[in-house]
C-alpha cells in the first residue's frame, strides 16, 4: 500500500454498527465485560481505546513499523523513552536539540543519575568517542531544530547496533512522508504529532513507532502505568489530519523551496539554514535519506540586534509569530526567546542559535502572499 493510501485507510475500518466511514469517537472511560476478562481487548481508556488504537495502527503503518503508541504530547512520548533508562546509564544526543528535550534531559533526568553527552552529530563517527559500557541510548533529531543539521541515520544506526545501544530518532521536522528512520535502522521513532501529522494546530499529541515486540511491551507498560495517553477526541482529530498529510507535505515542500531561494535575494538576510541547498552541511545525506527537503527554514538577519529582530518578527502579516510548527498556516518563531529559551545562551550560540535567528514554518498558503509578506517584513 502506497503512502497516501495508508494515510487515509491504515488502521481504519467502517464502523460495524452503523457503517460510518470515519472512525467513531469512542468517548468512554470504561467498557462492558460479559464476564471477567471478556473485554475484546478494551478495559479502561487510559490503556486502550478504539479510536486511539486506529490512530496508533495508522501511525505505525506510515513509519513502516509494526507498533505505534500515542501519547498526550511529544514530551510525553520522549519521557516514556527516558523511563527505559536506569541511574548510571548514559545517553548520546546532539548539541542542536529542541529546547524542551534539552530541558527534560538536563533538568529532570540528570537528577536521577542519567548522564547526557551533547555532541556535534554532523559527523556520525563522533559518537564512537562517547560510547562505553554505560551507554544505553542514542537520541537524535534530523533535521535538527532550529539549524536544520542533517544526521546520517543509517551511519548512526550501524554504530548503535555494533555497541548494542538503542537508537531513537525524533522525526518531527521531516514527517514520515519525507523520511522513515525505521527503514534506516532506528529502533524507535518519535513524533510530536502536534506538528505535521496533526497539521491543523488544533491538537497536542506525541507518538512512538517501533518494530521490536519486547521493546514495545516495555514501552506499553510505561504508557499504561504512567498514563500520558491522549483522549479519543484528540485521536479523531489526528486521524482526520493524517488523511491529507501527503497532500500537505507536497505543498509545504514546494513553498519551502521557493521561500528558501527568495531569502537568498534579500540584502538583510545573512545565513540561511535549509537542507535543500547544495552547500548545506550534509546536503548529500539529506538527499539520500529524505524524499524532499521540507518546509522548515531558519535564517539570521544581517547586523541585527535583539530589538531589530523583534521588530522583524512582529512585522509579518501572513506568518503568525507563534510557537510550534507544521500546521497549514505559516508561522515565524524566535528560538532564543521561545522554543530554545531553556538552553543556556553560551550553549545555543555554539550551534548558531543566536538572537538574530528566526525560524519559519512554511505553510500551504498561496506562495505569492508568503513571498510578499517576507519582503515587507524584511524591508
Amino acid at each position: 500500500m502506497k503512502f497516501g493510501t495508508k494515510a487515509i485507510h491504515a488502521g481504519q475500518h467502517p464502523d460495524p454498527t452503523t457503517g460510518a466511514i470515519m472512525t467513531p469517537i469512542y468517548q468512554t472511560s470504561t467498557y462492558w465485560q460479559k464476564s471477567p476478562g471478556d473485554n475484546k481487548g478494551f478495559e479502561y481508556s487510559r490503556g486502550t481505546n478504539p479510536t486511539r488504537k486506529a490512530l496508533e495502527d495508522c501511525l505505525a503503518a506510515l513509519e513502516n513499523a509494526k507498533y505505534g503508541l500515542a501519547f498526550s504530547s511529544g514530551m510525553g512520548a520522549t519521557d516514556a523513552v527516558m523511563k527505559l533508562l536506569s541511574p548510571g546509564d548514559e545517553v548520546i544526543t546532539g548539541n542542536d536539540l529542541y529546547g524542551g528535550s534539552y530541558r527534560m534531559f538536563t533538568k529532570i533526568y540528570s537528577n536521577y543519575g542519567i548522564k547526557f553527552h551533547f555532541i556535534d552529530l554532523n559527523d556520525a563517527n563522533a559518537i564512537r568517542n562517547y560510547t562505553n559500557e554505560k551507554t544505553k541510548l542514542i537520541w537524535i533529531e534530523t533535521p535538527t531544530n532550529p539549524t536544520m543539521q542533517i544526521v546520517d541515520i543509517a551511519a548512526v544506526a550501524e554504530i548503535a547496533k555494533s555497541k548494542n545501544v538503542l537508537l531513537a530518532v525524533d522525526n518531527t521536522f521531516a514527517s514520515p512522508y519525507l523520511q522513515n528512520p525505521i527503514d534506516l535502522g532506528a529502533d524507535i521513532v518519535m513524533h510530536s504529532v502536534t506538528k505535521y501529522l496533526g497539521g491543523h494546530s488544533d491538537v497536542v499529541m506525541g507518538a512512538l513507532m517501533l518494530n521490536d515486540e519486547d521493546l514495545y511491551k516495555r514501552l506499553w507498560f510505561i504508557y499504561n502505568a504512567c498514563g500520558a495517553t491522549p483522549g479519543p477526541q484528540d485521536s479523531f482529530l489526528v486521524l482526520r489530519g493524517l488523511k491529507t498529510l501527503h497532500l500537505r507535505m507536497k505543498a509545504h515542500c514546494e513553498n519551502g523551496r521557493q521561500i528558501a531561494q527568495f531569502l537568498k535575494t534579500l540584502p538583510k538576510v545573512d545565513k540561511i539554514y535549509w537542507p535543500g541547498f547544495t552547500d548545506h552541511p550534509n546536503h548529500e545525506i539529506a538527499k539520500k535519506q529524505m524524499r524532499d527537503f521540507g518546509g522548515m527554514i531558519s535564517f539570521t538577519i544581517k547586523d541585527a540586534d535583539l530589538q531589530e529582530t523583534f521588530r522583524v518578527a512582529s512585522s509579518f502579516k501572513v506568518f503568525s509569530l507563534a510557537e510550534s510548527l507544521g500546521g497549514v498556516e505559516s508561522l515565524v518563531n524566535h528560538p532564543t526567546t521561545m522554543t530554545h529559551g531553556s538552553i543556556p545562551k553560551e550553549e545555543r550560540e555554539k550551534v548558531g542559535v543566536i538572537d538574530s535567528l528566526l525560524r519559519l514554518s512554511v505553510g500551504v498558503e498561496d506562495i505569492e502572499d508568503l513571498l510578499e509578506d517576507i519582503k515587507q517584513a524584511l524591508a
